[in-house]
Parts: C-alpha cells; sequence; structure tokens
C-alpha cells in the first residue's frame, strides 16, 4: 500500500470516528504514520482529504452512476435508474453522515469547506444537478410528466434518501426500500376530478 492510500485510510478513520470538524491534518497524518508535511504533498488540505476520503473510501458507487447518467436518458429504465440512484445515495450518506455532520457545528469552518468545494465544482449541489439533468432529459424523451419539474423531483429523491440515512443512524431503524421512495416519487398524489 502506498503512501496516499495510507494517508487516506488514516484520514477515513479519524473523520469517521472523530467527525470532520474535529479531525485535524496532524491527527491523520500521526495515524498514517508519517508527518504532516509528508501529508501536504499529496493532499492540499483538509478538503482534498475529505474529497479523497468520499471519492475512493466510501464503498458507494453513486458518484460513478452519476457519471454515467447522460448514457441512460431515453433509454425507457427511468423507475430502475432512480431506484439505483436511491440506493446509491442512501449507501454514501449513511457512509458519510458521520464524517460530515459535524461541520454544521462550526459556522466558519463550513463556510471555508463550501468555498473549497465551490472551487471544485463539487458539493451535493453537483450531484442534484447532474440528477436533474438527467430528468430533464427524461421529461424531453416523455418519460416523465412534462408539467414536472426535474430540479424539485430530483431535490426530492436526494432529500428522502438524505433523510433515510440520517433517521438509520439516528433511531437505528433500516431505510424504507429505495423502490418505496422512488415509488412515492413517480406517483401522481393529486386526486383526479
Amino acid at each position: 500500500m502506498g503512501t496516499r492510500d495510507r494517508m487516506l485510510d488514516a484520514a477515513a478513520q479519524v473523520m469517521r470516528t472523530r467527525g470532520l470538524a474535529r479531525a485535524t491534518t496532524k491527527e491523520i497524518a500521526k495515524e498514517a504514520g508519517y508527518s504532516e508535511a509528508a501529508l501536504y504533498k499529496h493532499f492540499r488540505d483538509k478538503t482534498d482529504l475529505f474529497l479523497g476520503v468520499l471519492m475512493e473510501r466510501v464503498p458507494s458507487n453513486i458518484h460513478e452512476l452519476l457519471a454515467a447518467l447522460d448514457e441512460r436518458a431515453g433509454r425507457g429504465a427511468v423507475r430502475e435508474t432512480l431506484e439505483e440512484v436511491a440506493a446509491e445515495a442512501i449507501d454514501f450518506y449513511a457512509d458519510t453522515f458521520p464524517i460530515a455532520a459535524s461541520l454544521f457545528s462550526e459556522p466558519a469552518l463550513l463556510a471555508a469547506h463550501r468555498t473549497a468545494l465551490q472551487e471544485r465544482n463539487m458539493g451535493p449541489n453537483v450531484v442534484r444537478e447532474k440528477l436533474a439533468a438527467y430528468l430533464a432529459a427524461e421529461q424531453r424523451a416523455g418519460a416523465i410528466d412534462r408539467e414536472a419539474n426535474p430540479e424539485a423531483l430530483a431535490a426530492l429523491l436526494l432529500g428522502a434518501c438524505l433523510q433515510s440515512a440520517f433517521f438509520a443512524h439516528f433511531t437505528d431503524q433500516p431505510s424504507p426500500p429505495p423502490a418505496d421512495l422512488v415509488e412515492a416519487l413517480l406517483t401522481d398524489p393529486t386526486p383526479h376530478r
């Protein structure tokens, strides 16, 4: 295992146990068995470490799945695709919630983290935008009601996934099946007259 991999493993361990806000680069370097200076040869800051953990140490395929949504649009498998997105999103949020939750307790750190993500064109807004773009493409293909709002649908599905992951941590109860979330999203709740 290489230096960078050991550092990412250490970062994942420290961030999962202490939260992102309380994890320090010094502590991460020590856990990995390196100096803090060595850590900065591979990562420019703690946000880089956090992104490395999200992309390389969280056992979810959400990033790959979102990157492939353009290829799936218009192929008639909307429900299956959304169920797959929901399953991966729930897993991703469940794995990352313990790491990222502490960010919200420190406004200055949250602001710095938000700025760093914007500079890298990353963050939860990118996930929502990619899903909304897929839904808009499916809408143009006629697979989704033309009156639906793709941005709102994406926000609703991802919000339900985030809430499911939160409640799973908070209550120790399993998340609802992704198919149930998608069914609720795609079913028109308005009474027909």
